[in-house]
């Protein structure tokens, strides 16, 4: 087996040393180079033609899953793995659409990187296309490494009311707002909790900010992450 090449893309140079100082002393592994932004990335990809790309989708310069979909639409075979402090459902799944090998946040440490580059490498030699979904982490409805399904569709009716309910508004206000009777406001809001198969309040408001249903100001979705750091989605 040669050597396995990778290209690291992240805009932090700090962390990019760190990164090549461990992927370099690991046997068989070589950090072919590096990208500082998204325009970069794709264009080392196409130049450098690594086996495997660790990719941070957050970088600026493009979004990051069009920076995937271009990667792919050059070379169809490279493997992409997303490396990045992003722990929303919708841009795991965005991604994992696009045909990258898996996602592992930064935070999961250097094991967890190392073991998804590996299963990465085999897939790679063994001439497989099987996405390696045990790589994917980060906030899933259901086991670790399952893929999750997609978000169930909202009509327009309930993504007012979650808009509202996520802004901390009672069923009274949510029903005074919309012009419907609060009996049918509370209606609304207990559908939504069963159809997301949610159990509180709490977990129906940071499930929709970390699937991008709703957007609410920074203030409010840190106080809800804080106040039920207990109930945190699986």
């Amino acid at each position: 087996m040669g050597v396995f090449r990778i290209l690291l893309a992240d805009q932090q140079p700090i962390f990019r040393l760190g990164l090549r100082s461990v992927l370099s002393s690991h046997e068989g592994w070589e950090v072919c180079g590096e990208a500082i932004d998204a325009p970069d990335a794709v264009e080392k990809c196409i130049e450098l033609t690594p086996n495997l790309i660790l990719l941070n989708i957050g970088m600026p310069g493009m979004d990051g899953v069009d920076v995937a979909h271009q990667m792919l639409k050059a070379s169809p075979a490279q493997k992409i793995l997303v490396l990045t402090e992003v722990a929303s459902e919708k841009k795991v799944r965005d991604c994992l659409q696009a045909g990258v090998c898996g996602w592992i946040l930064k935070s999961d440490g250097i094991q967890a990187l190392t073991t998804a580059i590996e299963a990465v490498q085999e897939c790679n030699s063994s001439g497989g296309r099987k996405t390696a979904a045990v790589l994917v982490r980060g906030y899933w409805k259901g086991n670790p490494g399952q893929i999750a399904e997609e978000t169930p569709p909202l009509s327009p009716r309930e993504q007012q009311v979650l808009q509202l309910v996520a802004e901390g508004r009672s069923s009274k206000d949510v029903a005074a707002r919309l012009n419907i009777a609060e009996k049918t406001a509370g209606t609304h809001r207990a559908n939504l909790m069963s159809k997301l198969d949610l159990h509180s309040l709490a977990n129906l408001v940071v499930y929709a900010v970390r699937n991008e249903l709703i957007h609410v100001q920074i203030p409010l979705a840190a106080r809800i992450e804080e106040e039920n750091a207990s109930v945190r989605l699986p």
